[in-house]
């Protein structure tokens, strides 16, 4: 499984992440931020300190983090629709 490189947040809770493997692309997760872990990324100061943790995974420091398989996934069917 490809790993992700670098994520950086962008305006509208969208984030542009780069795979290892040079797949890329910007996932939006303006209506997916909700549960107890979620929520506090609702704050846009709070969600531009997204990163990469230690395990490969998109991540905040408020522990919330994303499945890097599940975006890789969703970035490579969006760029099969293109």
């Amino acid at each position: 499984m490809p790993v992700v490189v670098t994520v950086r947040a962008l305006d509208g809770f969208r984030l542009e992440v780069v795979f290892d493997d040079g797949t890329q692309g910007v996932v939006c997760l303006a209506d997916r931020l909700y549960g107890p872990v979620f929520e506090p990324l609702q704050d846009p100061s709070m969600f531009q300190q997204v990163g990469v943790d230690d395990f490969g995974a998109i991540a905040w420091p408020n522990g919330a983090d994303l499945a890097p398989d599940a975006i890789y996934r969703r970035l490579r069917e969006s760029a099969a629709v293109a």
